[in-house]
């Protein structure tokens, strides 16, 4: 298996929703493969500390706030990209 391969299938194997045997090469891939096993770990770490904590409901003078600074700098990398 190539990193490529398993971040391909990245999404299946934090589900658990690979064969036996795709698992086995998973394991395999990720004791040779300190890249992949960071990447593995740190996506499963997110997700499970996400599902464990109460969603935040920002204030709406601050969502107003960051959304506008969002869109701010989508509007000015645009520019960029349109001026090279």
């Amino acid at each position: 298996m190539t990193c490529k391969e398993f971040l391909a299938i990245l999404d299946d194997v934090i589900d658990e929703s690979i064969s036996p045997g795709m698992r086995s090469e998973i394991e395999v891939h990720l004791r040779k493969c300190g890249h992949c096993e960071v990447v593995f770990n740190t996506v499963r770490k997110t997700i499970e500390i996400y599902r464990c904590h109460e969603l935040y409901e920002f204030p709406a003078e601050v969502s107003e706030s960051l959304h506008n600074a969002i869109m701010d700098r989508c509007r000015a990398a645009k520019g960029d990209s349109q001026s090279s």
